[in-house]
């Protein structure tokens, strides 16, 4: 007996809850109804469905520790794994999207910019118009939904620094949120095409035509310090802590980890070398990472979202995230094709970035089959990083 609970013990451990969580959950993003699919995200609602189950029945949960120590247990492993997973998939979006980005910088990029601020300026009057019609929704409840329902971990940071003792109503909102939050905007990506009858490679070679950006390689003789693009990946994960780390006085707003990790792999790849070190990486391990770190962080945040969403779910609450998330993202769409004339991608991509959704990102790249559309999302995410901080605070001290 003292063996078989050796063996139980090692089967609930955080590593292979983890993979567990991942086999199923790609199996479930696997199944295609008429074309639409969850893909990555079904490593999520596994999350989240673990989360609920574990969450109910201690005998399911880490280690097998009980109820109450099981919100201890998931903040104390899993957000290290949200963490990491976080680190690795914005910093290999950056890598492979800086090249291009940087060199692509024109008017047009412009657009993007109105686009992160329009979209989160949305979705704060959508808020304010909940908590005017309803005198029972606390401000600080209210910005939680908003946080939740626009994916935003620094924007729910920054609420519950701003909400002092009510914090636990922005945590609460932001878990009754953030799963349609998710999977909304996922499901918005792949749906969107179809309901305007988009040939999706027509639109790819329209979208490669507009945005081809000549890229000269160096002539130098460059050294590698190993063959992998390991040396560079860290490199520029830590560079990413540090740029994230720094705060913009007055606002005491910091881009964060997944920020900084984005801006400094743009930097890294653009650059491409120090000295006579080569910073280059290869796609397809780009590619891999990415997935790897995607999976990691809708692990890591779907688990604790799975606990909180029903332990606080309120079905008018639900709703209100529903809405949040939903206006902006649909308002945005349409002003960017149809007023600021972005093509269909690039539009889906700004989305993706101004509802600052990671795994919309990674639904949109396999939708369109290319990489470049992070371009869109890299140049709309941090202009809405910095306003739904910004919105999210003022909504609260109003």
């Amino acid at each position: 007996m003292p063996y078989l609970g050796g063996v139980f013990s090692s089967i609930f451990s955080t590593v292979f809850i983890m993979f567990l969580i991942m086999t199923i959950g790609y199996l479930v993003g696997a199944i295609s109804v008429k074309g639409i699919s969850l893909g990555t995200a079904g490593v999520l609602l596994v999350a989240i469905i673990y989360g609920i189950v574990a969450s109910k029945n201690p005998s399911f949960n880490i280690g097998g520790v009980g109820i109450n120590l099981f919100n201890d247990a998931i903040k104390s492993r899993f957000s290290m794994v949200s963490s990491i997973g976080t680190a690795m998939f914005v910093t290999a979006v950056g890598l492979i999207a800086g090249p291009k980005f940087f060199r692509s910088l024109n008017k047009s990029f412009l657009k993007y910019i109105f686009m992160g601020i329009i979209i989160i300026g949305i979705g704060g009057l959508v808020t304010l118009g909940f908590i005017a019609i309803d005198p029972n929704l606390e401000p600080e409840m209210a910005v939680g939904l908003m946080t939740g329902a626009l994916t935003s971990t620094p924007g729910l940071s920054a609420a519950q620094e701003v909400a002092g003792e009510a914090s636990d109503l922005v945590t609460t909102g932001y878990g009754i949120a953030y799963l349609f939050g998710v999977l909304g905007v996922v499901f918005f990506v792949q749906l969107m095409p179809r309901i305007l009858g988009a040939n999706m490679e027509e639109e790819v070679k329209k979208f490669v035509a507009a945005d081809t950006v000549k890229i000269v390689e160096s002539d130098r003789k460059l050294f590698n310090i190993e063959s992998m693009g390991f040396f560079t990946f860290a490199f520029a994960i830590a560079l990413g802590c540090i740029i994230g780390a720094i705060k913009i006085p007055g606002i005491n707003f910091s881009l964060g980890n997944s920020g900084g990790c984005l801006l400094a792999g743009m930097i890294v790849s653009h650059f491409g070398h120090i000295g006579n070190i080569s910073l280059k990486i290869e796609k397809n391990v780009l590619n891999f990472i990415r997935e790897l770190g995607l999976g990691f962080f809708l692990i890591g945040a779907g688990v604790p979202g799975g606990v909180n969403f029903v332990a606080n779910i309120k079905l008018s609450y639900f709703l209100y995230g529903v809405v949040m998330t939903l206006v902006p993202m649909i308002l945005g769409f349409f002003l960017a094709k149809y007023v600021f004339k972005v093509d269909l991608l690039n539009a889906l991509g700004s989305i993706t970035g101004g509802m600052t959704s990671t795994p919309a990102l990674g639904a949109l790249i396999h939708t369109a089959g290319t990489d470049d559309v992070a371009a869109a999302y890299a140049a709309t995410y941090p202009v809405a990083l910095v306003c739904v901080v910004l919105v999210a605070k003022l909504i609260i001290l109003l």
